[in-house]
């Protein structure tokens, strides 16, 4: 285990000048290699402006380490093929949680982001207080346990969770609440754990796995959009995540969009998620049928009419359903108004489209794009594209992996300086 990445704040205080940039460059190299993959000795030294002897020392301390190894060589622009060298696999992991309101998915990933563990699915319902979390933390330690790796290279942990969190204070202000306590959510589940962890929303925390490891890789300017019960939406400017003053940018869904509409669960009428959400479309639906609607999803009985899923409504679409093709087509239009209001507000390069809602692809995405055709200038639509999510469901997995490493690097380099 390379021991430099754990060092205690206490032992970097007592590193001379010299010793403290050493270290800080190896953490930059092992970050570089985390986010690019195996790079040359040249290329690093271009990257970082470091003579090849210097960054051929570093890159010996961390073999020596055991955290970088030689990976083959790279192209040769003429003569001898550089090698390259990489993040050895298993030699790092995090622990990703993320948690929906019934259940919560765990796995393990490595540094090199292989999901060693795969997805471990618990009954963990999410609550307003604090009961949850035993039930998380033995989940959680069975897991570390199972895995059979060695603890001390758990570098964090890291927790996706819907609502409005604030990952700077790192608290959440809708599930978990704190209550009397006066330590914020992530480091009573640091105490918990005794390692570092970090709490994210999660839809910012599924537009990260999009910049890192989805379509929205090398690009700079993305809006990730989250279509599930609600509506999410995730920024990306000038390559970096977006929060706000707050840490709750992007409640898009709660944006006024019907004058005296329906009571939105947040409490205002008319919300853009009663109209383009997956529970206003259960909703909708179900409205229908009790209005004489007829569709194939009038064979469901009472109670199954009540508990209603989007996943019912993409089925019978599926199957020619005239009624459930016209809702998605409905909550599509409503969506890309929306929609089009943001490209007008960020200029995006790339709108991504995930969630369960997505899986309905061009029932929803077609009257997306026609609303986007209508509502928005021509000069800035012409310059956006809009896509579905190549991770899909991985998304909210590997978010949590994401901002973790982002925050251990970022730390690591800050307390280094």
């Amino acid at each position: 285990m390379s021991a430099f990445l754990t060092w205690e704040e206490e032992h970097l205080e007592k590193l001379n000048h010299v010793e403290r940039k050493k270290h800080l460059q190896k953490i930059k190299i092992v970050r570089h290699l985390y986010v690019k993959g195996a790079r040359s000795n040249a290329e690093i030294c271009n990257r970082f402006n470091i003579s090849s002897p210097t960054s051929m020392a570093l890159l010996n301390e961390l073999m020596t380490e055991g955290l970088v190894e030689k990976q083959g060589r790279g192209e040769s622009v003429g003569g001898r093929k550089p090698e390259l060298y990489g993040l050895r696999n298993n030699s790092l992991f995090v622990l990703s949680i993320d948690m929906e309101k019934f259940s919560t998915r765990m796995a393990i990933f490595d540094n090199n982001n292989n999901n060693i563990t795969g997805t471990h699915t618990f009954p963990i319902r999410l609550s307003k207080d604090l009961s949850a979390l035993e039930e998380l933390h033995q989940h959680a330690n069975g897991l570390v346990l199972s895995a059979g790796i060695d603890a001390d290279k758990l570098m964090g942990i890291g927790l996706s969770l819907p609502g409005l969190v604030s990952s700077r204070e790192g608290d959440s202000y809708t599930y978990l609440l704190t209550g009397q306590h006066e330590t914020p959510l992530q480091d009573l589940l640091a105490l918990k754990f005794n390692k570092p962890v970090y709490i994210q929303n999660d839809v910012k925390s599924a537009t990260l796995a999009e910049y890192r490891f989805g379509a929205a890789q090398g690009r700079r300017d993305v809006l990730v959009l989250t279509l599930d019960w609600g509506i999410g939406l995730g920024v990306i400017m000038d390559g970096k995540l977006r929060v706000g003053t707050s840490g709750f940018a992007g409640e898009f869904g709660h944006i006024p969009f019907i004058d005296g509409g329906v009571l939105c669960h947040c409490g205002k009428r008319g919300c853009l998620e009663t109209v383009a959400s997956g529970s206003a479309l259960a909703r909708i639906a179900r409205e229908g049928m009790q209005a004489g609607q007829h569709t194939l999803l009038s064979q469901l009985t009472g109670s199954e009419l009540e508990k209603l899923e989007p996943h019912a409504i993409l089925q019978a679409a599926n199957e020619g359903d005239q009624y459930a093709i016209q809702l998605l087509a409905e909550t599509g239009r409503n969506l890309g108004r929306g929609i089009a209001m943001l490209i007008q507000l960020f200029n995006p390069e790339l709108i991504i489209i995930g969630g369960k809602m997505a899986e309905a692809r061009q029932y929803i995405t077609t009257p997306i794009q026609q609303s986007i055709n209508t509502y928005c200038m021509t000069q800035l639509r012409e310059r956006t594209e809009v896509a579905l999510s190549q991770l899909g469901a991985q998304a909210g997995i590997l978010g949590p992996v994401a901002t973790v490493m982002e925050r251990i690097f970022e730390h690591r380099m800050e307390s280094s300086k």
